[in-house]
């Protein structure tokens, strides 16, 4: 049961509105959960239901399609909303446009540009060197030198194209006489795109994933080829972080954001 005393204002609020309004955690999407307690996303991990690209799944759906039992998830994810994390988490959803944009490029998109060049090059070699007892690490580094490349673009389309609109968005927002004179395409196109790229460098680490084994080097794995294998991990784990937070957080907002000048303009 929970113990509604330890849980914070936010996360007991959560919980009134889930055990008034809904049954259960079933009914709610996977995004909806990390929203609300984003350390709810190490559970998903644990279970490989994909809360970023598919998050708009409900519990009960991304669990059947796993077959696993919704019943040990939610479990799992009662015993992360009643720990004290004594605030320590940060809100995204209290951030605006502006300082979620600049803390994803800082902290997630960093973090891939420093990381990639590296496990390309681990990979490069323990291929080289294990790939005749290993193939499948052939196919690794293939896939991951297309990660690699579709993230370079990747970002930087988001970081020259869409987050500087995103950002021009919230300037308008924050001033009383804004003039919209923008198509919500000036968005939604750049967008889209995003997310359909998201879903395709998705799918290729989790290709990467079922080759590695979920990551496993084998017995007579030197240092690097581990090495290596951890960073893929790692990798994989931060992605996830990444994309949750630009496909259910900034993007949803944005798109709100849009609409609400739309609105206020008009009237």
């Amino acid at each position: 049961m929970i113990n509604i005393s330890k849980i914070t204002k936010r996360q007991a609020q959560f919980w009134f509105k889930l055990n008034i309004m809904n049954p259960s955690f079933s009914s709610l999407s996977l995004a909806q959960i990390v929203n609300n307690n984003h350390q709810a996303a190490s559970v998903f991990e644990k279970y490989h239901l994909d809360f970023c690209c598919k998050g708009k799944r409900s519990l009960e759906q991304a669990c059947s399609e796993q077959q696993l039992s919704v019943s040990r998830v939610t479990e799992d994810l009662e015993n992360v909303f009643t720990k004290d994390n004594n605030g320590a988490a940060l809100d995204f959803e209290k951030m605006d446009l502006t300082q979620l944009a600049d803390y994803i490029v800082q902290t997630h998109h960093a973090y891939v540009k420093n990381e990639m060049p590296q496990i390309h090059t681990y990979l490069q070699k323990v291929s080289s060197k294990h790939g005749e007892r290993h193939p499948e690490l052939f196919k690794i580094f293939q896939t991951f030198t297309a990660v690699k490349e579709e993230m370079e673009g990747h970002m930087k389309k988001e970081e020259l194209i869409l987050f500087p609109r995103i950002k021009e968005l919230q300037k308008l927002a924050d001033n009383e006489n804004a003039n919209l004179q923008l198509n919500i395409t000036y968005l939604q196109s750049p967008i889209t795109v995003m997310e359909q790229e998201h879903d395709h460098a998705g799918n290729l680490l989790n290709d990467i994933r079922i080759l590695s084994n979920d990551y496993t080097p084998p017995h007579d794995a030197c240092t690097t080829y581990r090495l290596s294998f951890a960073a893929l991990k790692a990798f994989e784990l931060d992605l996830h972080q990444h994309v949750h937070l630009e496909n259910n957080i900034l993007f949803p907002k944005a798109i709100e954001t849009f609409r609400d000048l739309q609105t206020t303009i008009l009237d």
